[in-house]
């Protein structure tokens, strides 16, 4: 696997970027700029990122491309398309973002109509839409695993990859926005067994944290940093690198630089003792 982190830690130039990621024992990278940033930013960034050997993993979008109202959907797929676009032009793993919603003031909020057919259809079209206009050669356009919308299980996913029928299309794996269930987080080891086995063959980016059970009532799941819960963590770095030794796992939704540090020492610390 390839350890990254979702940070782009501060720093004052693409040179500095790339050295400082490198100098964490990182292999991956999430790019650090966007397709408004003109193309010069854009390529000094890649190349510093060859330099270094680092392997750019993901191109985030993280706009709503099913919002309710027509003009923003119309904006939020177009500026899709020019990530997905510019991510192929760098040669990254994936361009990801999540599949949105029209149904309610959160752009990525849970809400029941989420799951209906109709919002099921319009995701279909929607991320053909994306990669029938970029037509990327060399990166995947993916959709990120999410609790309160689709995809929220592997047999989603695997749906999901069959009904938009383009070799594009590929997963982006994180396994704690899909621990839902008692089932799921007391035996995650079996559920991420499950993932990759089903999912063999199409995943092309992973995300790495933890989760741990609250102890309140109802049933309260909380994510936190690896090694604040109970995720098999030695198993999941496992899978992935059987299923790819260059494999993406990028540690996100930390708060500050000096956090993404640690954890990145963490990983480490934990999987050579493992190892």
């Amino acid at each position: 696997m390839h350890l990254g982190i979702s940070s782009s830690l501060e720093h004052s130039s693409p040179k500095e970027w790339a050295s400082k990621h490198k100098a964490l024992g990182l292999e991956a990278v999430v790019f650090p700029v966007n397709c408004n940033d003109g193309m010069d930013t854009i390529m000094a960034y890649k190349k510093a990122a060859d330099e270094a050997g680092l392997t750019i993993a993901e191109v985030g979008v993280w706009r709503n491309t099913l919002a309710a109202n027509p003009d923003e959907r119309k904006q939020w797929i177009e500026y899709a398309i020019e990530q997905l676009r510019m991510a192929d032009a760098i040669n990254a793993a994936c361009c990801v973002n999540v599949v949105g919603t029209p149904y309610g003031p959160r752009w990525d909020g849970g809400y029941r109509d989420n799951f209906s057919s109709e919002l099921w259809e319009m995701a279909v079209g929607m991320i053909r839409q994306i990669i029938d206009s970029a037509r990327p050669k060399h990166t995947k356009f993916c959709i990120e695993s999410m609790p309160w919308m689709i995809p929220s299980s592997p047999d989603e996913y695997l749906r999901l990859i069959e009904d938009v029928d383009r070799a594009e299309f590929g997963t982006h794996l994180d396994v704690v926005n899909m621990i839902t269930t008692p089932r799921r987080y007391f035996y995650n080891d079996e559920f991420l067994r499950e993932c990759f086995q089903k999912l063999h063959g199409t995943i092309v980016s992973c995300h790495l944290k933890d989760i741990m059970l609250r102890q309140e009532y109802t049933f309260q799941l909380q994510e936190c940093a690896c090694g604040e819960g109970t995720l098999n963590i030695e198993l999941y770095t496992q899978l992935a690198n059987a299923a790819n030794p260059r494999m993406p796992m990028i540690i996100e939704h930390l708060t500050t630089d000096e956090e993404y540090v640690a954890s990145v020492r963490y990983v480490r610390e934990r999987l050579n003792t493992y190892t």
